[in-house]
């Protein structure tokens, strides 16, 4: 309990510095004390209106992705496993584009509820597949899953091409701009929507975190201590694809978050998930905020600002490929 505190003490602080940060710094400087005081003030308008809903998503983002991230490599027992590479955020990618694309625009009322939801159907689909290979795999398991996530993604993303080239140009620029994976301002409403969808998902995580922490020793010490592994996992699987559904249908395809933040933080404080999973949220949330900052800060002057997908791929791909290595013994 005392290394618990301590760890998720010194993460907040963190997180809190990081947001402070990412607040203060940006393309155009602002005043905190004419913010605070001025509600009339341009600070005041871009500290409450831009920067601070745009730092909470990538917050709910980061947290909900690297807690997935952190279930998934505790259910799998393997360090390699995300919901990027699974497969399960092309899915959701896949969902949500069939509603964007030839049903509810971007810009209805009623679409921060429904949008979700068909990606959340997306990413179930996508875990189901990955998982029934997963499953029917015996000591190359690991490597079944990391193919299958592999053949899901690409599958995903040449049916997303497809559907880009049925819809109006104006909307497969739209389609284009959210697939690159961009923390934009989101409306109240959709803000409101995500935070709900990954605050439900992860405290189902979290509540079964003792039960991953046996899972982890294998399904079957794992039934011998009172663990129903099919349950447990379908449990993981289905709140897991609700939060990374929620995140994808509004920010797009960011990956590497869930992969990154876990296996550092293993590393450091253990593999013990009562731990992990608290602290894999905070600094998940602390990441996403960090690369969302250098995407919007650090290209201004060439007048763009890539997506901060790429920024986390830049700093998630070398990790991934590094730990593939090792795994494979290349």
């Amino acid at each position: 309990m005392r290394k618990f505190m301590l760890s998720v003490g010194i993460a907040a602080l963190l997180l809190m510095l990081v947001t402070w940060l990412a607040a203060a710094l940006g393309t155009e400087s602002v005043s905190f004390q004419r913010a605070m005081t001025d509600a009339a003030s341009i600070d005041h308008r871009i500290l409450f209106d831009v920067r601070l809903p745009r730092i909470a998503l990538s917050a709910v983002a980061g947290a909900g992705l690297a807690a997935v991230g952190a279930a998934f490599q505790a259910l799998l027992r393997n360090p390699l496993a995300e919901p990027y590479v699974l497969g399960v955020s092309g899915g959701a990618a896949l969902g949500a584009t069939l509603v964007i694309a030839f049903g509810v625009p971007l810009a209805a009322v009623w679409s921060s509820a429904l949008i979700p939801a068909s990606a959340m159907i997306g990413g179930l689909a996508a875990t189901a597949l990955v998982y029934a290979i997963a499953r029917a795999g015996t000591e190359g398991s690991a490597t079944s899953m990391l193919l299958a996530g592999v053949i899901v993604n690409a599958i995903a993303g040449s049916l997303i091409t497809f559907i880009k080239s049925l819809v109006s140009a104006a909307k497969a620029q739209d389609l284009l701009f959210w697939l690159m994976g961009f923390i934009d301002v989101p409306p109240i409403t959709t803000l409101a929507a995500v935070t709900a969808y990954v605050s439900i998902g992860c405290a189902v995580l979290i509540a079964d975190a003792g039960r991953l922490n046996l899972l982890s020793l294998g399904d079957e010490p794992a039934q011998y201590l009172g663990v129903n592994a099919r349950r447990l996992e379908r449990r993981v699987y289905i709140a897991s694809s609700l939060v990374v559904g929620a995140i994808v249908s509004t920010t797009g395809l960011i990956g590497f978050v869930g992969l990154v933040v876990p296996h550092a933080l293993r590393r450091m404080v253990g593999p013990d998930h009562r731990i992990l999973l608290p602290l894999s949220m905070l600094i998940g949330a602390c990441m996403l905020i960090i690369c969302d900052l250098l995407a919007r800060a650090s290209f201004h002057w060439l007048g763009t600002e890539p997506p901060v997908g790429a920024v986390t791929a830049l700093l998630g791909g070398p990790l991934f490929l590094a730990l593939l290595r090792r795994r494979a013994n290349w």
